[in-house]
């Protein structure tokens, strides 16, 4: 893990087993040094995200003194995008940057390594660029070089992350590109090969759009990062369809830096971070006895503990395929214990993993409103919250019914214990004790956020702060490990995630700049207004369209790429904003797992070590509840506008 700092490069040797002669001999020179930067990565994203933590808190304090922080809400913008940058350079290290393609994962080594080196030069080139156009865009003309975030703080020093990180980001593509000096020299080549393209002027510029288009497709089903798709597809659009030649690259670094002015952007990494420390511990386990303490006797029982903690832990980490890996193992005894058979039991633990979504604070919420509010409407974070509530709420019970239907007929054996009320009570006191931390959060979150004592962020600033001491009372009294070895690694964990996808909608947003530019959403709105009559047909016609998505796209760059395409759609029928944000959530949520290449399906069969074959015919029967719970929430509007109206009188 990112806490291990002798993972790749350190000059010592581990605590329990002194490195052998023969491998510190092999070590390069280099190592050393990648070891000290490594570790400076690791601990500038902790200390940043600590900072986002802390300044809503400090901000919180001081109004009762009828003062503030200067500059605060501009500070905390810069921090996220210092985290953007910082933790995509973190994922590139690790070669955890979010791609779309597994196309790779079934190429034997050699058309691998050529895959790899292909894919690399683009990105090496797309980086570059970046690189570029961000350092033109702070040194240029427009640059306003006397503005100051605090005093004796040039905003353009903060910006200063951006080429930076840019280049950091270019050399690892190089790096990565393959295991020979040789191999690393061709997108070195291919990167100033397409420079000197892209600043040749040429009389008809429009013909070379769609070769390099394609090329960029290419590099991504090759597994280039997704960022680098978009960010691609952006540069050569406005270098060639929008005549902006030299320009392009600047264009698409400012759209990423105005990103950062979004008000509500800064929640995103603090509630992730909320989740990253929580599952840092023993809260699955603690989870785990109570909910089975609570519903263990009754029919159905294991799959309800199944169902809650597998929503719970969505909920706080925002990704589906992390709460199947990391909680199938403890779940899955739990089912087959009850007699559920291996089919069922993965079926329902598939299924499971995606619920979640739809419930504050998870992440895809947060990112749906700060894309869908770019994209000519206006959502609130309280908005978008209250909205799924009782959509999630009916999909976690059809999901539990379904649990409690197909548990097989309890047959009492000779000896077992009977039921005796008081022994339960004691049980699950204990449970509801033990796990009374993990029980608040949600509690603290959601009143901190709708008490009014408290900004969106402000709120997001002090459920990470309980996250984080829920870890230490864990780690300094339960696990009794060095929290100051820990943390750093667990935050930048946290970052690594939160600045893969804000790389990734940073660059998208030169990408719908592009397509607002040439009106792409205007057209498609009149397309559909001249071939779809009934918004009821719109709706459905849309599902099928997003389950679709969601089998192809992990739910944040589906997010990014598809909610400014159809904002303005459901804007035209008449479909209430918030209603759609919570059908595109929910259809994503079942195109998790949609045969044949639903993400979750792929997690599970991984997981459980079964054939695609078994795990598709399990989650077929949870596929079929999801569609009702989906198609309700789509033809029933008041399901997600009911709470909202009531309780912001909208």
């Amino acid at each position: 893990m990112l806490w291990r700092w002798g993972k790749v490069c350190v000059s010592g040797v581990s605590d329990q087993t002194a490195a052998s002669d023969s491998e510190v001999k092999s070590r390069k020179w280099w190592e050393p040094v990648l070891g000290i930067f490594h570790r400076a990565e690791n601990w500038a994203i902790a200390v940043a995200l600590g900072l986002m933590m802390f300044l809503p808190l400090a901000e919180i304090v001081l109004r009762q003194f009828e003062t503030g922080i200067t500059g605060n809400a501009a500070v905390q913008q810069h921090l996220v995008l210092f985290v953007a940058m910082v933790g995509g350079v973190i994922a590139a290290r690790e070669s955890r940057l979010l791609s779309l393609s597994t196309f790779t994962a079934y190429l034997k080594s050699g058309y691998a390594a050529a895959a790899k080196v292909i894919s690399n030069s683009v990105a090496a080139f797309v980086t570059a660029a970046l690189c570029a156009g961000s350092y033109a865009y702070i040194f240029g003309e427009y640059s306003e070089r006397t503005m100051e975030l605090f005093p004796g703080f040039p905003v353009w020093w903060a910006k200063l992350i951006l080429p930076f990180g840019f280049l950091v980001l270019t050399l690892r593509l190089v790096w990565q590109a393959g295991d020979r000096w040789w191999l690393r020299l061709i997108p070195v080549f291919v990167a100033a090969g397409l420079f000197w393209f892209g600043l040749y002027e040429f009389d008809e510029v429009e013909g070379f759009v769609w070769p390099l288009l394609i090329l960029v497709l290419v590099a991504t089903v090759l597994g280039a990062p997704i960022f680098v798709t978009l960010g691609g597809a952006a540069i050569v659009l406005f270098w060639g369809w929008d005549y902006q030649y030299e320009n392009a690259p600047r264009v698409v670094t400012v759209n990423l830096y105005d990103l950062v002015k979004s008000p509500m952007l800064i929640t995103l990494p603090l509630f992730t971070l909320a989740g990253y420390l929580l599952a840092q511990g023993q809260s699955s386990q603690r989870l785990i006895r109570l909910i089975n303490a609570l519903f263990g006797r009754v029919r159905g029982g294991p799959a309800i503990v199944t169902v809650l903690v597998c929503t719970f832990f969505t909920v706080f980490t925002g990704a589906s395929g992390v709460t199947i890996l990391a909680l199938g193992g403890l779940l899955m005894p739990v089912l087959t214990a009850a007699g559920y058979d291996d089919r069922r039991s993965i079926g329902l633990l598939t299924g499971a993993g995606s619920l979640g979504v739809l419930f504050p604070p998870c992440l895809p919420l947060i990112l749906y409103s700060v894309v869908a509010s770019s994209a000519r409407v206006s959502i609130s974070l309280e908005q978008i919250f209250l909205g799924g509530l009782l959509p999630g709420m009916l999909l976690l019970l059809l999901t539990i019914g379904y649990g409690v239907i197909r548990q097989p007929k309890h047959v009492p054996v000779a000896g077992e214990a009977a039921f005796n009320f008081d022994s339960w009570v004691r049980d699950l006191g204990k449970a509801a004790w033990g796990a009374m931390g993990e029980i608040l959060l949600p509690v603290v979150a959601l009143f901190a956020l709708f008490s009014g004592y408290a900004t969106p962020v402000e709120a997001a600033a002090v459920s990470a702060l309980y996250a984080l001491i829920l870890y230490v009372v864990d780690a300094k009294w339960i696990r009794k490990v060095s929290i100051l070895k820990e943390l750093p690694g667990v935050m930048a964990e946290c970052g690594l995630l939160v600045g893969g996808v804000l790389l990734i909608l940073g660059v998208a947003m030169g990408f719908t700049n592009y397509l607002v530019t040439a009106m792409v959403p205007d057209q498609l709105v009149e397309w559909a207004q001249a071939n779809i009559e009934s918004p009821l047909v719109f709706l459905l016609l849309l599902n099928l369209f997003l389950i679709v998505v969601g089998c192809l796209m992990d739910i944040f760059s589906a997010i990014i790429v598809i909610v400014p395409l159809i904002v303005p759609l459901g804007a035209a029928f008449g479909i209430d904003p918030v209603h759609l944000g919570i059908i595109f959530l929910a259809n994503l949520q079942l195109g998790y797992i949609t045969p044949p290449i639903g993400m979750n399906l792929f997690l599970a069969s991984y997981r459980f070590e079964k054939p695609m074959s078994m795990v598709i015919r399990a989650a077929l029967p949870v596929l079929v509840v999801f569609v009702v719970g989906v198609l309700a929430i789509t033809y029933w509007p008041t399901l997600t506008t009911w709470l909202p109206n009531l309780v912001l009188g909208e």
